[in-house]
């Protein structure tokens, strides 16, 4: 019913989950579950800061101090000298670079929410579309002739959980600001190293660092969050 206007929320999702998600996948590979949470972990920084100049959503302190906290998390993250050898910092990269178009998503998403009737579950379709669509461009031509459903079947309930989060992320900014609703999908860093240690722990091999960087941007997510709204 509302495919004709939902147009722009494919484009949107060209840059995620299209390149977006695809950086991330090769983050994880290159750093790993923990660590990779961790980077990403610090989109409210990105966001929080499109927000503020491109949809004039107010500044304040609590803002730059959180932005501080996230600098540092990244920083102690850097300083992990405890990281198993399949770890390579360039996965750091690749994630912060998904950050930026995480971030750039979230705020084009909220722009338009303003503007549209095209309900969040259509939105999120279109979206999730748009980065299929993108996805089957670069890898298609790669895994022509070598598709298998039996290796596929985990991951498609992967793919499950993704779409719900996708749905419920579209929920979420058609009803609160982007500085609320990022830091609080930020504490995704939390849930990705709290997982990590309980399931992966023997080669993901989280130390301190890993936990105080994820701590200090977590704590600077909630605290854009609260005093953000």
């Amino acid at each position: 019913m509302h495919a004709s206007a939902a147009w722009p929320f494919l484009l949107a999702g060209l840059a995620q989950p299209g390149i977006g998600q695809l950086l991330v996948t090769i983050a994880i590979r290159e750093a790993g579950a923990s660590r990779a949470s961790v980077i990403l972990g610090s989109a409210p920084l990105a966001a929080v800061t499109f927000a503020l100049i491109f949809l004039g959503e107010p500044v304040r302190w609590p803002l730059i101090v959180g932005a501080v906290l996230i600098v540092g998390g990244g920083i102690e993250l850097a300083r992990d000298r405890g990281r198993p050898a399949h770890v390579r910092r360039r996965g750091y990269v690749l994630a912060f670079i998904a950050t930026i178009l995480f971030s750039a998503r979230d705020n084009l998403t909220r722009w338009l929410a303003g503007s549209t009737s095209v309900p969040p579950a259509v939105a999120a379709t279109a979206a999730l579309a748009g980065g299929m669509l993108f996805i089957l461009v670069v890898l298609g031509p790669r895994v022509r002739g070598r598709l298998a459903l039996r290796p596929m079947l985990p991951v498609l309930g992967v793919g499950v959980i993704f779409g719900l989060s996708y749905v419920s992320l579209f929920e979420a900014f058609y009803r609160g600001r982007v500085t609320v609703v990022s830091p609080i999908v930020a504490t995704e860093s939390l849930w990705g190293v709290a997982l990590s240690v309980l399931l992966i722990r023997h080669t993901e091999l989280v130390g301190r660092r890993v936990l105080i960087g994820a701590a200090l941007i977590v704590a600077g997510g909630v605290l854009i969050g609260v005093y953000s709204g």
